[in-house]
């Protein structure tokens, strides 16, 4: 039996490339006491124990700051298990202890901080993507501008992959703004053009792209699009360009007046392939303002600071009119991998250039600058959020305008109310996925009031206290009779088909509920008692 030879360990890399692909300023180094050419291997977390070897990596230490003296530990640690570097996570305006200084120095690693600003995954994916353009780079050589490595900018990618496939390329992020296009033509046809001089692709296409379902497509596919030529437009090739499975932006190849190369498609998979490190590039130098933005949006949408401030940090006029989308999964627990809101958040982006987008968790909360007519508003958001003809797993509810950012907070909270009366009535078996306040009628105001009601309720006691609380405990059997027993206004005949069980079986619940513990639904003060309370226990 002959054993497998191992693979090659991957090539090093001089550290001074690896920092000269960032030009977004994430990353800064403290020291280097093997000097900048010291070789870095691959990329670890220094949590992912001690099975995985570091030789040669730099090592991203979540844990303690670079200010904290207890990342002395680690960055001993990933020395003796023979890092070339270790990466701290940076505290504004503190410098790094002392001790963590002396103990790079002492162990001859490179000491290097990631800014406050960015996070472990920026900081992850653009040191995976320096190394992997830096080995492309060395092994392409002469052979050619379509190698991983070939093009230094996205300018140069686009030109080489006009050449290659034979047509007129866009590179375009995910809110479908220009990046980088190749040189346009006499033959350019008018949305070529007007994309181009609009830097993103203008609305009224954005819009069809949306009612045809070729957004969707193209988030949610990982091989070339084809669209045939047609009376409004020249043959078009389309590809979303990919970190793993998060979508950086995309690739999109015309025509104009020419047919493509036959093995365009081949072209503009590898395109695809040498275009994500750019991209990912690209994101990392606007991170820094997307962190701020994100933060401002945060602020303005919870309350926390002056709102007028956080406006402007969003490019927004603080006396602008705005309201609020807020989109959740339908499933109260979305099953592993479930990527509805992350499609939905794309669908959110491209609605309209001042949208701002803030996913937190498991819900999409959409900021709307109001400038357009009724159908470009919130509700109509909401609806195609919700994606009712083509997916129900989302719930989206819209809140009221608010004249300014002083209202923000209170369209949030509205259609966070919104939100919760569709699931409600999604758990009762409707079919409705998207609103505002006008579509859900009373039961808003019912929500707002149960909620008020809440803390007297928990704090209160008495007959209809101790029913519930020593139903529930045994599994509600009487709490669900006397529910369905309201919400038929008395009816015990339709009562018990709800509940399928025989009328009499009803009626004795409720006489028990009368003998046991003097709950009386003939007293309207006990039944308004009960029927609060019912809603409150869920």
């Amino acid at each position: 039996m002959t054993s497998r030879a191992a693979l090659p360990p991957e090539p090093s890399v001089a550290l001074r490339e690896v920092l000269a692909f960032d030009d977004g300023g994430s990353l800064r180094l403290l020291l280097a006491p093997a000097g900048r050419d010291v070789g870095v291997r691959g990329v670890a977390v220094g949590d992912e124990g001690p099975a995985r070897s570091l030789d040669g990596c730099l090592v991203l230490v979540t844990g303690a700051a670079a200010s904290s003296p207890e990342a002395a530990a680690p960055v001993r640690e990933a020395a003796r298990r023979g890092a070339s570097g270790v990466v701290l996570r940076a505290v504004e305006g503190v410098a790094a202890a002392p001790q963590v200084l002396a103990a790079a120095e002492e162990a001859g690693v490179a000491l290097l901080t990631r800014a406050e600003w960015a996070d472990w995954t920026d900081a992850a994916a653009l040191l995976r993507s320096a190394l992997a353009c830096a080995r492309a780079g060395a092994d392409d050589g002469a052979t050619g501008r379509m190698g991983p490595g070939g093009p230094e900018s996205l300018s140069a990618l686009a030109a080489a992959v006009a050449e290659y496939t034979g047509g007129s390329i866009t590179i375009e992020d995910t809110r479908l703004r220009v990046l980088a296009h190749s040189a346009t033509g006499p033959e350019a046809d008018v949305l070529r053009r007007s994309t181009i001089l609009g830097g993103r692709v203008p609305e009224w296409r954005v819009a069809e792209l949306r009612r045809s379902g070729m957004l969707r497509t193209l988030w949610t596919s990982r091989d070339v699009i084809h669209r045939a030529a047609d009376a409004e437009g020249p043959e078009r090739l389309i590809i979303a360009v990919r970190s793993g499975p998060e979508v950086l932006g995309s690739i999109w190849v015309a025509g104009d007046g020419r047919p493509l190369r036959p093995d365009a498609p081949d072209a503009l998979r590898r395109a695809a392939e040498v275009a994500a490190p750019l991209l990912v590039r690209h994101r990392l130098r606007e991170s820094g303002a997307a962190r701020r933005s994100e933060l401002a949006l945060r602020g303005l949408l919870y309350g926390d600071g002056d709102a007028r401030t956080h406006a402007w940090s969003l490019g927004l006029s603080p006396d602008a009119a705005c309201a609020v989308v807020v989109a959740e999964p339908l499933a109260a627990a979305p099953a592993p991998g479930d990527r509805t809101l992350d499609v939905a958040a794309l669908q959110a982006a491209t609605y309209r250039p001042s949208v701002r987008v803030l996913r937190d968790g498991d819900r999409l909360l959409v900021l709307l600058p109001v400038d357009a007519g009724p159908d470009r508003g919130a509700a109509a958001l909401a609806r195609e959020l919700a994606g009712q003809a083509q997916d129900a797993g989302v719930l989206a509810g819209a809140g009221p305008v608010a004249a300014g950012a002083a209202g923000v907070r209170e369209s949030y909270e509205e259609a966070l109310l919104v939100v919760r009366v569709l699931r409600e009535r999604a758990a009762s078996g409707g079919s409705q996925r998207s609103t505002d306040a006008a579509g859900v009628g009373p039961s808003l105001d019912v929500a707002r009031i149960l909620d008020a009601a809440r803390p007297v309720w928990e704090a209160g006691r008495g007959p209809v206290h101790d029913l519930v609380r020593a139903d529930l405990a045994t599994g509600g059997e009487l709490v669900r009779s006397l529910a369905a027993y309201l919400n038929a206004s008395g009816d015990v005949a339709r009562a018990a088909e709800h509940l399928v069980v025989h009328p009499n079986t009803l009626r004795y619940r409720l006489r028990r509920a009368r003998e046991r513990f003097g709950v009386d639904l003939e007293d309207p003060d006990t039944r308004l008692l009960v029927t609060l309370a019912v809603r409150l226990s869920g």
